[in-house]
């Protein structure tokens, strides 16, 4: 049976490359995006691609509670250990700390940060249960170093980072490892319409392949962190 690989917001940018990768590498793999459509057709491109691996996907939320631990569920219902857990969904939005929209802060920390908590607490139990598996938060540049409009957003990720941090101290004693991937401007959707050439920006396969090479260190090993950023330097 594949081993099982759970990734949220599958469907486009860095969690399509990691869904591409594992897939490749031989995962069946559980995702989710909001939009069903693109669900649909990930499902189509990876069950085509690669023979034997079964996806199975999921619309919805990630800022709603009740929705991902209904998800957990679902994911329960299988009876199958989730091997890693790739926390990759997120949003973006600019602006100030101190004068951004009210409310802001708290649909990012609901998307970045509690999506994250919630769901590692949901499936964390398989993990220890078996001794094993692989934690990956995608945290940002952000998570390091706060920048001029991106308040809220650098919160949330700065929040991100912590936890992977109080994660990683946590799971040692069950042999879970848990790295924090922190990338600077990675060329997908959230940049359309952006008039940058493609080379100012990261190529989201090869945070995958990161994701991937690190997944694949012994067990006695744990890669914490890793910040990825665009070779010309940060936009």
């Amino acid at each position: 049976m594949n081993p099982i690989i759970v990734v949220t917001g599958g469907s486009k940018g860095i969690g399509r490359a990691v869904v591409e990768k594992f897939a490749a590498e031989g995962f069946d793999i559980i995702t989710c995006a909001r939009t069903e459509a693109d669900l649909v057709q990930l499902q189509t491109d990876i069950q085509s691609r690669y023979e034997g691996i079964t996806v199975h996907p999921k619309a919805i939320d990630l800022s709603s509670k009740s929705a991902i631990l209904a998800w957990v569920e679902e994911i329960q219902a299988l009876h199958r250990p989730v091997e890693v857990l790739v926390n990759n969904a997120g949003v973006f939005a600019a602006g100030q700390t101190y004068n951004e929209p009210d409310g802001l802060l708290e649909n990012l920390i609901a998307t970045n940060l509690y999506s994250a908590y919630h769901l590692t607490r949901g499936l964390i139990d398989s993990m220890i249960t078996q001794h094993r598996g692989h934690i990956f938060n995608l945290c940002s540049v952000a998570s390091i170093m706060a920048y001029p409009n991106g308040g809220g957003y650098s919160i949330s990720k700065f929040a991100l980072y912590g936890l992977s941090k109080a994660l990683r101290e946590e799971l040692k004693p069950y042999g879970i490892r848990v790295t924090a991937i922190l990338p600077g401007a990675t060329l997908t959707p959230s940049w359309d319409g952006v008039n940058l050439p493609q080379e100012r920006f990261i190529k989201p396969e090869d945070i995958a392949e990161s994701i991937w090479a690190t997944y694949r260190l012994s067990e006695r090993t744990v890669v914490e962190e890793i910040v990825i950023r665009p070779l010309l330097g940060d936009l």
